[in-house]
Order: C-alpha cells, then sequence, then structure tokens
C-alpha cells in the first residue's frame, strides 16, 4: 500500500542484491551480483539502519537531525547526495520504495 505523505515515498528501497554487515560504528555493503563493496561511516550508517527498517524520508531526516544535531536543510542535501551514490552503485533501487 503507498503511504499518504510524499516525504515518505522519496527514498529508494535497498537492492535485493545487497548484504550489509555492521563492523564497529560504520557499515559495509555488499552487492552480490558486482561484488562491489560501499563503506558507509557512522552517519551514512544510521541512514541505512532507518532505510532498511522500512522508515520513510520524513522520519529519517528527523531522527538524523536529532541524533546528529544539524540543521534540517543539511541533512536533506546529505541523504540526497547519499541516495545519489547508492543508486550509481546499485545498492538501492532507481525508483521510490513501496
Amino acid at each position: 500500500m503507498p503511504r499518504s505523505d510524499p516525504d515518505d515515498t522519496e527514498l529508494p528501497a535497498p537492492s535485493a542484491d545487497v548484504v550489509s554487515r555492521r563492523l564497529g560504528d560504520e557499515v559495509v555493503l555488499v552487492h552480490l551480483q558486482t561484488n562491489r563493496i560501499f563503506a558507509l561511516n557512522p552517519t551514512g550508517a544510521r541512514f541505512w539502519q532507518l532505510l532498511v527498517e522500512g522508515k520513510g524520508r520524513g522520519e529519517i531526516e528527523a531522527t538524523l537531525q536529532r541524533e546528529y544535531e544539524v540543521p534540517a536543510e543539511q541533512v536533506a542535501a546529505e541523504i540526497d547526495a547519499l541516495v545519489s551514490e547508492l543508486r550509481r552503485e546499485r545498492i538501492v533501487g532507481t525508483g521510490p520504495a513501496e
């Protein structure tokens, strides 16, 4: 069932071809089709955790803003940059999660 809040439909779903492993405060992602490895710093790791839990963009932004005490605009820009990079690596799908 699609979500009614447009902010919650903007993020793509994690690819089924990707496995993740927490190593300390970082997360390492491995794309099983390409064998490419992608490491996420602590902030990216927290984003990934929330994304995998099925949280919508609005909730992820609010959580990261609160936990890292950064302005909303900075959180939004960093999420956009990370999602673009994850799409290029095929770590997440190209469209929004449903």
